[in-house]
């Protein structure tokens, strides 16, 4: 395994910045891997050996995750696709439901009705262990925190 030097670390850290600054773009390997100064074969080489994951996968989940915090703010699907850059909606809900393990409407109206229920019953998210410490379930709850116990 080849050593990085800092000069190398921060150019491989760079593109990574790249990516995620522009990861809803079509961008591709030789994009990345010139914004480190580097051939495509090394740059990837050295991406995974840093990042544990090939550049393409780092793309991916990246525009997976924004695709998740999307859906959880109840947006349409086809907006939500279009938006993380993938380039049609039936690949991106193979993946989607292949990675995350739930069809992205599923997953939405999930997301969109945990949210709602958090709003309407707030201590139904709050650990248990975390309203006993705090004694939140009391009237006295609220003394209790004043005054430092």
């Amino acid at each position: 395994m080849p050593v990085l030097t800092s000069d190398i670390y921060q150019r491989i850290v760079s593109a990574k910045l790249y990516i995620d600054n522009n990861y809803q773009e079509d961008i591709d390997l030789e994009q990345v891997s010139k914004q480190a100064f580097l051939s495509r074969f090394h740059f990837h080489r050295l991406f995974r050996q840093v990042y544990k994951r090939t550049p393409h996968q780092y793309i991916t989940q990246k525009r997976l995750d924004k695709a998740k915090d999307l859906l959880s703010e109840n947006k349409p699907v086809t907006d939500v696709c279009n938006e993380v850059g993938f380039e049609s909606i039936g690949s991106f809900s193979v993946l989607f439901k292949k990675e995350i393990g739930f069809a992205p409407q599923y997953f939405r109206n999930m997301a969109y009705k945990k949210k709602m229920e958090q709003l309407a019953e707030p201590k139904k998210a709050i650990p248990h262990c975390f309203i006993e410490n705090y004694k939140l379930g009391e009237a006295s709850g609220k003394q209790g925190l004043a005054s430092g116990e």
